[in-house]
């Protein structure tokens, strides 16, 4: 009986809502069979050269590789509860003269875990390329704001200014980072091989004696029609450690994005008002506030980033727990860790990239807060010209500290910032420096020491290195 999927049972949201059609594809069930007979048809063709396959035995297989029938697999898979096992017969029975030796000497394992890793390879391809056109439109929007001058916040609380392009810089820097580990990753990740059912390989031993070919030669043909290299030693499985390395680059790049998430919802709050999330012309923000423009995109960043978080450590337990040559307690998490790492991560690195090409960048927003609060952060540059002026660094400190919690009391109650009248009129600091002077000082929309020349560096940085590593 065919089996059918509707919005009448429970389907996971990585099905229809979050992540794209590339993704799913790569983690599908379809895909995943298609890529156990690829391997099946590997191993014919080199068993073919030991002289254990005919010529017509294989071209049968290579025939029906993709011929995958998950009906009829899943009613063998009913009866036997084994779905490896069910494949095999699905495809043996389309397969009449090749079928009786598709999985000749090999273990479940042989075939499961050198598919998953293709998935892994493919999956990792993908989530690179959207991972290097984001980094792109970061470099250009870098570029685009290195000299926008904004307030920067430490404890949440401003500080001193920055520009915007330096702030977007901090992430560029991150995803960089995120990018050269996952691209190493893809560079090194290893396939099990062919190493049986405890990783010596005896059942590969016994079935090439007499034909003149090893058991590494067989795995090294086997590997290279795959396009994979093999861990030198594996149990039954690969080990599970590479699963743990995996996820946890994909929770590294998820904190990144988390982060700038966080950092927009911050931003986008009408007390501080200086960055927005695109908002379409008929989106709807709340249920009961008709007014509300809800950061919901940068919310469900950081949804979706707490889960991929909480992955590493069941990948931890598969890779700690794997007993002695094997364990199954890993197979059923497995089926739901690896796509779903993969689909909510890509989800998380196209929707920062939507977010980020429809930025609203509020300079009038900008401008204020920077009015309000820059001049607090100028005062340590007008300390430090008093104190090369002659002035005693200890007496100008406690004056301008006063001077600045009268200011900041009267900007709490949402009056003008009085601070540069204050200090521009104290007779002690008008005794070192001239009124005018002290006033341009305590300007600080040029307080930003080399902040646009290292924000557009990090740009040109960016840029050469998604040139290098390509799509």
């Amino acid at each position: 009986m065919k089996a059918q999927f509707d919005h009448d049972t429970f389907l996971s949201p990585f099905t229809w809502r979050y992540g794209s059609d590339e993704m799913r594809a790569i983690w599908s069930e379809a895909h995943k069979r298609r890529l156990w007979r690829r391997v099946w048809v590997a191993l014919a063709a080199a068993q073919h050269l030991a002289g254990l396959v005919s010529a017509d035995q294989l071209a049968d297989l290579q025939a029906h590789q993709d011929d995958v029938d998950l009906d009829r697999s899943a009613e063998i898979e009913a009866q036997i509860h084994h779905d490896l096992m069910a494949e095999i017969r699905t495809f043996a029975e389309q397969c009449p003269i090749g079928g009786p030796i598709i999985h000749l000497g090999a273990t479940s394992a042989d075939v499961e875990d050198n598919a998953d890793v293709l998935r892994t390879c493919e999956g990792l391809d993908l989530l690179l390329e959207r991972l290097r056109a984001l980094l792109a439109d970061l470099a250009d929007s870098i570029e685009a704001h290195a000299d926008q001058v904004c307030m920067g916040f430490t404890h949440l609380q401003p500080a001193e200014p920055i520009t915007v392009g330096y702030r977007l810089a901090i992430y560029g820097q991150d995803l960089l980072e995120d990018e050269h580990e996952l691209r190493r990753l893809r560079d090194h990740v290893l396939g099990k091989g062919l190493k049986g059912a405890v990783g010596t390989g005896a059942a590969y031993a016994r079935l090439l004696e007499g034909t003149g070919m090893t058991v590494a030669e067989l795995e090294r043909r086997v590997m290279a029609a795959l396009d994979l290299r093999a861990f030198p030693i594996a149990t039954q499985v690969y080990p599970r450690k590479q699963d743990y390395r995996l996820l946890a680059a994909l929770a590294g790049l998820a904190a990144s994005l988390y982060r700038f998430g966080f950092d927009l919802r911050v931003l986008q709050s009408p007390p501080i008002g200086e960055w927005s999330e695109p908002f379409g012309a008929r989106q709807v923000g709340s249920s009961a506030m008709p007014f509300k423009r809800n950061p919901i995109h940068a919310e469900n960043v950081d949804s979706l980033g707490r889960y991929v978080a909480a992955l590493p450590r069941v990948a931890w337990d598969n890779a700690a727990h794997s007993l002695l040559e094997r364990t199954l307690d890993d197979s059923a998490n497995r089926r739901l860790v690896l796509p779903g790492a993969f689909l909510a991560t890509e989800e998380l690195v196209r929707r920062v990239h939507r977010i980020l090409r429809g930025l609203d960048v509020r300079e009038r927003a900008i401008a204020r807060n920077l009015d309000t609060y820059g001049t607090f952060a100028a005062t340590e540059r007008l300390l430090m010209e008093l104190v090369r002026a002659g002035a005693g660094r200890q007496a100008m400190h406690e004056v301008i500290r006063g001077h600045s919690l009268t200011a900041w009391d009267a900007v709490q109650q949402g009056k003008p910032n009085p601070l540069p009248d204050l200090l521009a009129t104290d007779a002690d600091v008008v005794r070192y420096l001239p009124a005018d002077h002290v006033r341009a000082l305590l300007d600080a929309s040029d307080y930003v020491g080399d902040a646009p020349e290292r924000a557009r560096q990090m740009a040109v940085t960016i840029r050469e290195t998604v040139g290098e590593s390509g799509p």
